[in-house]
């Protein structure tokens, strides 16, 4: 019995060893060797010191600053109950609530509502009121981004083409050309915006 236990036992602490240590560590050393900032999480540093990621948007909430989409990532409150906390990078996750229900509906309603408002001759942007499959979406469309100009604009007493330019400078093209979709950065737009103010 021990001559067919043995190799097994030894062909599971071989592949053990293979593929749960030395191909994981391999990759790692590679990874770092040629994509560094990748690797190390595409972290954001400013002054020294670490603000976000390129990969983890953050929640912006100020008249002066870019907002990034809606976040349906929720939390938990003292007593334990789920309750919703907007971009909660521990809880990656998207809403639950299909096409029809009642409540992404009358909150779909509200953003809009609201950011008609804010900016009444420009059409609201599909991406400020729908939220990402991860719950917190560091990048904006270019047209999400454009319609807060006026916005930011008025905030910051700055001239809206100022910001309309920093926006086009920040707009990532696709990928080669073809894949993907133009795309901002919120978190780098949102520096940016803060250095341009501070000129």
């Amino acid at each position: 019995m021990m001559n067919e236990i043995r190799p097994a036992i030894v062909l599971m602490l071989l592949f053990t060893l293979l593929t749960g240590i030395a191909y994981p560590l391999g990759m790692t050393r590679v990874a770092e060797a040629f994509f560094p900032h990748q690797a190390q999480g595409s972290l954001i540093v400013k002054d020294g010191k670490t603000i976000g990621s390129d990969l983890i948007g953050q929640y912006f909430t100020s008249d002066r600053y870019f907002h990034g989409r809606p976040s349906a990532t929720t939390g938990t409150d003292d007593k334990g109950n789920s309750i919703a906390q907007p971009y909660n990078a521990a809880n990656s996750m998207g809403s639950n609530l299909g096409p029809t229900a009642k409540a992404l509906i009358d909150r779909i309603r509200a953003d809009a509502g609201k950011l008609a408002a804010e900016n009444p001759k420009t059409p609201v942007p599909v991406d400020l009121v729908t939220t990402s499959a991860s719950g917190f979406d560091p990048d904006l469309t270019p047209a999400g981004a454009l319609f807060q100009v006026p916005r930011i604009a008025r905030a910051r007493h700055l001239d809206p083409q100022q910001v309309t330019d920093l926006v086009a400078r920040f707009t990532k093209p696709r990928t080669f050309g073809i894949i993907g979709e133009p795309f901002v950065n919120v978190l780098k737009l949102n520096l940016a915006l803060d250095d341009l103010a501070a000129k």
